[in-house]
């Protein structure tokens, strides 16, 4: 069998972003890429509300500086194991549910369009391309998605949260990945399971602005030696990492962290053992940032020349609808595909194809 693609790829980070990107009566409407041969070309570093000085809305797409990277190939054993794990799902119909005497749940379409062919192949690279883990980890995954409750968390539940901008989704790095700022200087709430609630929720919204081509994200903490004795508790820093570990597999691409004070250096140490050792190769220190993320896309406070402006009442309506049309966007094409398991994530995010014609009708994978 010959090696395949795990995903079509695009030559760079201006091509890959194929969305139809239309200003309508001051808002952006995403449409399918398919349903005009006219496309219109977006400027670069152009931003959802059109602001330039300051910015105060997450740019539309990657810059020009950036560049997505090369797919990689499965080799014949793992094409075989990925097939294998694709037909086992495509005979789901329900997932299981983690509390105890609790019957399974339907699977739905929401879940459906979330196993994507990525999907599938990043649960198999995290358990070292072991078929019997990686089921299970996605079962769990499942489970946790509907009892975490992820499509209950609302933008105006998750709202107060963000109302500081403590977290700002602005943004690609060199490598087209979207860049999700932690800001805790800015903190504006006890501590509470609610904040992890946010944290999950942004994390989504990152995955919800993926250009086509790229898996990955750029997580960018700049604790701003602002912090003193306080830093978070040891349960919630172990929660947020078995949460990202767990259901988030493979997909934290790079994490770049400045101005750590001392508090937070005893904190990494007291993590450190819960930290798996690929994710604590991505976690970089007190760099020059500008060597990650191209500077016309990082914000002046991490170095770059974006003088970015938070302001919740335009910013916050901003990304969620932005981000709400791209899972829009990304729903239609599924359909239009024949609402497959295992669809291609760069189908899906826009990515050129025949319409509706899917990765996996052109492998005919069963």
């Amino acid at each position: 069998m010959a090696a395949v693609a795990q995903t079509q790829q695009p030559p760079s980070a201006e091509t890959a972003q194929t969305d139809r990107l239309v200003k309508v009566n001051g808002s952006i409407d995403v449409q399918d890429s398919h349903t005009s041969a006219a496309k219109l070309s977006i400027a670069e570093n152009a931003t959802v509300d059109g602001s330039t000085d300051p910015v105060k809305t997450p740019f539309i797409s990657p810059s020009s500086q950036s560049k997505l990277p090369t797919a990689a190939i499965l080799t014949e054993d793992q094409s075989t194991k990925y097939s294998k794990l694709l037909s086992a799902i495509q005979g789901w119909t329900t997932k299981p549910a983690s509390t105890p005497n609790t019957s399974a749940i339907p699977i739905t379409d929401s879940d459906r369009l979330w196993l994507t062919r990525e999907c599938i192949l990043r649960y198999l690279r995290a358990t070292k391309w072991d078929v019997n883990q990686a089921t299970i980890r996605l079962q769990a995954t499942l489970a946790w998605r509907h009892e975490y409750g992820l499509e209950t968390h609302t933008p105006e539940y998750i709202s107060p949260e963000n109302a500081t901008g403590k977290q700002v989704l602005l943004g690609f790095d060199i490598n087209g990945r979207p860049c999700l700022y932690l800001n805790p200087g800015k903190q504006n709430t006890e501590r509470s399971n609610k904040q992890v609630e946010h944290l999950v929720f942004m994390l989504e919204r990152t995955l919800d602005l993926m250009p086509a081509g790229q898996e990955t994200l750029a997580l960018l903490i700049n604790f701003d030696k602002k912090m003193g004795g306080d830093r978070p508790p040891l349960w919630q820093g172990k929660q947020v990492l078995n949460i990202l570990q767990s259901h988030y597999p493979e997909r934290l691409g790079r994490a770049l962290v400045i101005n750590i004070p001392w508090v937070v250096w005893t904190f990494l140490k007291l993590i450190n053992p819960f930290i798996d050792p690929a994710t604590r190769e991505k976690l970089k220190f007190d760099q020059d940032l500008r060597q990650f993320v191209p500077p016309s896309q990082l914000l002046k406070t991490y170095g770059g020349d974006v003088n970015f402006v938070y302001d919740h009442d335009v910013y916050w309506p901003a990304l969620n609808e932005f981000a709400a049309k791209k899972r829009a966007m990304m729903m239609e094409r599924w359909i239009k595909a024949g609402k497959k398991i295992g669809e291609s994530e760069y189908y899906l995010r826009g990515g050129e194809e025949a319409v509706g014609k899917s990765l996996v009708e052109n492998e005919h994978v069963s």
